[in-house]
């Protein structure tokens, strides 16, 4: 079985599973979801699946990865700066395609071995040593950790479900809250 973060070393076999499992996921829910109707839908055999994902959450897991990197990809901000407009777009794509949103936000929340809680991290901080030297590791650490948890399939869960936000609503307040956390070093750029 092969690491389901590394999009590059993704057979057609698993391509498949994971793009049914996901098409699924939108039809009818995780829950409802066996491994023959995941089989089926991918054209292999049920043992297939068992034999790339011996258990759900190995499933699970790949498949909100697979979701995270094909679904919700998007370009890479050029600066920090493009940064909230990028957490738009993304809060946008997640209000357009719920169900894959809840999948991506529930494998991170749940702390399920192998999930990425910040997939943007390591792009956020070269971005900031670059553009703004003059910061600090702590206050390094304090905006790259902001812009993760803003820029996250959990965030929009999160305003959706407990807050009862609208999709343009979220788009607004993660934007917003991004700007905040770089309005204030936007005068050191180097």
């Amino acid at each position: 079985m092969s690491d389901p973060g590394s999009a590059g070393e993704l057979s057609t076999t698993q391509t498949a599973i994971l793009s049914a499992y996901s098409e699924l996921i939108e039809e009818v829910g995780t829950d409802d979801v066996s491994f023959r109707l995941i089989a089926a839908r991918a054209g292999v055999g049920e043992r297939t699946v068992f034999r790339y994902y011996p258990a759900r959450v190995d499933l699970l897991l790949a498949t909100s990865a697979w979701i995270e990197r094909t679904v919700f990809s998007r370009p890479e901000s050029e600066s920090i700066f493009d940064v909230p407009l990028a957490i738009r777009e993304a809060m946008e794509a997640y209000d357009r395609r719920p169900e894959l949103a809840y999948v991506v936000a529930e494998a991170a929340m749940r702390g399920v071995n192998g999930a990425e809680p910040a997939p943007h991290r390591d792009r956020f901080e070269p971005m900031l040593r670059r553009e703004v030297p003059s910061l600090d590791a702590q206050e390094r650490r304090r905006i790259v950790a902001s812009l993760c948890h803003l820029d996250s399939a959990a965030t929009w869960v999160t305003m959706r479900r407990e807050l009862g936000m609208s999709g343009r609503d979220i788009a607004d307040a993660a934007t917003w809250a991004a700007e905040a956390v770089l309005d204030p070093i936007r005068d050191r750029v180097g």
